[in-house]
């Protein structure tokens, strides 16, 4: 057993996901957000299993005639979203709980308030903390008074749980794709199966309209 504990750490230290980017964003008088990075705004999306905790940081510096705004939300077929906060200035700790399991999407608008040029850039950091990452296990130590590799081992037991889930998403979300392939596919059948028979029909009827044509000019007996 000994010897398996420094493998499970190094397996937690591989499983365990930081999202932490750093991106400019290019003001705009009225920027329209994107589901993927675009000028003026961007994504960043990250699997969250149901009533998994999120807790985004955001650090956005001090800009005259700018403002940033934050919006998370889910891609879901509901499409929650589950907050939206207006000028977001310096450093920002915002948390969620997520209702269903889904990709989780954190956006950023950048809208330009003056009067002169709009195309002003801005930096700005985003780290994302999902799940096992979001929670204060130094806290949970101290409250049950946990040694250290108790404190790794549930650290791994809750990523693991994540990934497991994560893994039904995908196959539930995989056999979704699959019916609407086969469906598609049905009716693509059943539209080409009509197109023959209406090509045939069609054929039919022009052989029989010439050749009752060809018999009133006397052409055929």
């Amino acid at each position: 057993m000994i010897l398996r504990i420094p493998s499970l750490l190094f397996l937690f230290t591989l499983l365990t996901a930081v999202y932490a980017v750093k991106f400019d964003l290019t003001s705009d008088r009225n920027p329209k957000p994107s589901m993927s990075y675009s000028v003026s705004s961007g994504y960043i999306w990250n699997f969250a299993s149901a009533h998994s905790l999120v807790i985004v940081t955001a650090n956005v510096p001090g800009e005259p005639d700018q403002q940033v705004d934050i919006q998370i939300l889910d891609g879901s077929e509901r499409g929650n979203v589950y907050l939206s906060k207006k000028d977001v200035r310096g450093e920002a700790r915002l948390a969620v709980t997520t209702h269903e399991s889904a990709d989780v999407g954190v956006c950023l608008t950048n809208r330009y308030t003056g009067s002169g040029n709009p195309r002003v850039v801005r930096s700005v950091e985003l780290d994302v903390d999902i799940g096992a990452d979001a929670i204060d296990y130094n806290a949970i130590a101290n409250q049950e008074s946990l040694s250290i590799l108790e404190v790794e081992m549930r650290k791994l037991e809750a990523v693991t749980k994540e990934i497991v889930e994560e893994m039904g998403y995908l196959q539930r979300r995989e056999m979704r794709m699959r019916d609407t392939n086969e469906s598609t596919n049905q009716r693509v059948k059943v539209f080409s199966v009509l197109i023959i028979c209406g090509t045939i029909g069609l054929g039919v009827w022009q052989l029989v309209h010439l050749r009752s044509f060809f018999k009133r000019k006397y052409l055929i007996d």
